[in-house]
């Protein structure tokens, strides 16, 4: 048996060693490693700068570059950039008009979309940016405090076209401001087509048809309308697999022709069952850009018991020697058509063959609207066909 004097020192004993052992520093436990910094040394960068004087300022950050310049929609020719110790190559564009622009830096002969940048064209073969240069006041593109319109995506199955997953097809719809479903007589309808490479939602990415849409409305300038964008491929394989199908009139007719089927009989009628429509020829319009005023001009034209407007800007595509072929019994008294209005650029590389659709359809006895807009093969001269082209359509006599 352990005696009192024993079991006293013992605890004595446990409770010294117990504060010695609290006492005694512990080993340092090891540092963590230093977190990495996924920043740049360089203070933060704005690869894009629009200046007060209507300049623009690029920037683009590539030490192994041998050469790199920045090509701007609507120049005439790239820019050079220059670079300096830190591997930052910059330039300052001409002061540039109020419009919006696309760009890509070429780098080492590579076209590049700018990484810095979140205003990005979209496009089958190749992405750019945006920037806007604004206007005082403000162009119909930029966004304004009026009253804006609504767009709907749409997804249908299509039993003609070809070579989409699963045969689903991608539409748009533009609803003007205030839409009314219990409308009386219901709203016309611009089907509005994009060009080669572009996918169905162009016109408003790149386009900006609906602000354009909504501030024409807004003042008064073209009546409250429903749009109808459609991804205009017959044939899927047409764009993705590159621009050679151009060179085959085979491959162009067929993915017409099947876009023209289901524009017609899918995406049409399912347009008028959803919509509030206004129902009649006089009450529906076409046209549209490159390959869409191709579109445009074979369905409209082959078909004006549907549609009374036709338009085509910078369409693109068309034999000059084929044009009989293409619009085989055309009788311009019984198309009766209220506009029929071409348009294209006046240093478009397709200028010749809009000019000679213009004179072949005088020859049959049209009334053609011939337009020619200063410019290339670009947006810059789109938009400005279109507000010049939706004033003229549903008015009143």
């Amino acid at each position: 048996m352990i005696s009192l004097q024993k079991l006293c020192a013992l605890c004595i004993f446990l409770v010294s060693a117990t504060a010695l052992a609290q006492d005694t520093p512990k080993p340092a436990a090891p540092a963590p490693d230093p977190i990495k910094s996924v920043l740049p040394k360089t203070p933060a960068l704005i690869p894009l700068t629009v200046n007060s004087d209507d300049t623009v300022t690029f920037r683009y950050r590539d030490k192994s570059a041998q050469n790199v310049a920045i090509n701007i929609e609507g120049q005439p020719h790239n820019f050079p950039m220059t670079m300096d110790d830190t591997g930052l190559w910059s330039v300052t564009s001409p002061a540039l008009p109020a419009e919006i622009y696309g760009y890509n830096f070429v780098v080492d002969g590579n076209r590049l979309v700018d990484t810095h940048n979140i205003d990005v064209r979209r496009n089958f073969l190749g992405n750019s940016s945006n920037f806007l240069i604004p206007a005082t006041p403000a162009a119909p593109w930029e966004l304004t405090d009026i009253p804006h319109g609504r767009i709907d995506q749409h997804i249908f199955t299509t039993k003609i076209e070809k070579n989409y997953t699963a045969d689903q097809v991608p539409y748009d719809v533009y609803l003007p401001p205030n839409y009314d479903a219990k409308r009386k007589g219901g709203y016309p309808v611009l089907y509005l087509l994009h060009g080669y490479s572009d996918p169905e939602y162009a016109w408003i990415n790149v386009g900006r048809a609906n602000l354009m849409l909504d501030s024409m409305i807004a003042e008064g300038k073209a009546v409250p309308m429903i749009v109808v964008l459609p991804l205009g491929y017959g044939n899927l394989n047409f764009v993705t697999h590159g621009e050679s199908g151009w060179n085959s009139p085979t491959t162009v007719d067929e993915n017409t022709s099947l876009f023209s089927q289901s524009l017609l009989t899918e995406i049409m009628p399912t347009v008028e069952h959803e919509y509030n429509t206004a129902k009649g020829r006089q009450n529906r319009a076409i046209t549209g850009l490159s390959m869409g005023g191709l579109e445009s001009l074979t369905i409209g034209l082959n078909h004006p018991d549907l549609f009374a407007y036709v338009g085509g800007f910078s369409a693109g595509g068309f034999h000059a020697d084929k044009f009989d072929e293409a619009f085989p019994g055309l009788d311009p008294a019984k198309a009766n058509l209220k506009l029929l209005w071409i348009a294209c650029g006046s240093s478009d590389g397709l200028l010749k063959t809009n000019t000679a659709f213009i004179d072949w359809a005088k020859t049959k006895g049209f009334d053609v609207t011939p337009i020619q807009t200063p410019g290339a093969h670009n947006w810059i001269v789109w938009r400005d066909n279109l507000l010049h082209f939706a004033p003229l359509l549903f008015q009143p006599k």
